[in-house]
């Protein structure tokens, strides 16, 4: 019992934190330091299950962008993402083949907390001074490309945090948009992560001894919790910005950094 309570516990922790601006790693790391180490497949399929909440949130804008690419913006728009999508594709190939990636450790991560939580302040004031523009330029597309490969190189970055915010400072400052183009890119760019540490741990015999009860019972409370939590979210940003987020990560990079002997 104690182990599908587990599981539940962190499927809720991923919906809650994968997509809001505050980083699901960093989260899940802490919560596995007091309710065990997960597997990597249980961590993939609970991130589809946020992934897929995601889908069910936009579909309607996502079948308008498939049936209407004859449609000048439409068209434009889908380029733009299919773009942010294959610089983040191309350049993950070689951060893998480098195998340049930080430890998910609790010290770097909470730095990266704090450092994330500074910079989401300063972003955020830059953009209230610029012209509310709802617009994604191509100079958008290419930085949030760019970015989700930051977010994952340096885990407690936040991957929704580093895409939302670059879109804010490069030219999408209406936080509605930049929030949207953010989320919709990381739908291929997410599931492709998926599918791939999913076929490598498979191959591996990583599903051999995988608990599959304990994995349904994450990835619904995932779908679930993501589903709210995205749904909240983008009501939110529509009249309040983002500094409690931003705060919330400082306070609680800080209270690692004090509280939790260095790793």
């Amino acid at each position: 019992m104690n182990d599908f309570i587990n599981a539940l516990v962190l499927g809720i922790i991923e919906g809650i934190t994968e997509f809001l601006p505050i980083s699901s790693t960093g989260h899940l790391l802490l919560a596995e330091h007091w309710l065990g180490a997960r597997s990597d497949l249980f961590n993939i399929v609970i991130q589809a299950g946020a992934i897929l909440a995601i889908v069910l949130i936009y579909r309607e804008r996502l079948w308008k962008l498939a049936t209407g690419l004859d449609q000048a913006e439409n068209r434009d728009y889908a380029l733009k993402l299919a773009v942010a999508f294959g610089i983040t594709a191309v350049l993950g190939f070689v951060v893998v083949r480098l195998g340049f990636k930080l430890p998910e450790r609790i010290t770097p991560i909470a730095w990266a907390l704090v450092i994330g939580g500074v910079w989401m302040l300063a972003a955020e004031w830059l953009a209230a001074r610029q012209p509310d523009r709802a617009v994604v330029t191509w100079r958008v597309a290419v930085l949030v490309g760019i970015a989700q490969i930051v977010a994952g190189v340096f885990p407690g970055t936040s991957r929704s945090a580093a895409t939302i915010f670059v879109a804010l400072l490069a030219g999408t400052s209406n936080r509605a948009a930049a929030t949207e183009f953010a989320f919709l890119v990381g739908i291929p760019t997410m599931f492709a992560a998926s599918a791939h540490e999913l076929l490598r741990t498979w191959h591996g015999g990583g599903a051999a001894h995988e608990d599959w009860t304990a994995l349904g019972v994450a990835f619904t409370a995932s779908l679930v919790t993501a589903f709210i939590a995205v749904k909240w979210l983008l009501g939110y940003i529509r009249t309040h910005r983002f500094t409690p987020f931003a705060i919330y990560r400082i306070a609680l990079g800080a209270a690692l950094l004090i509280a939790l002997p260095a790793d």
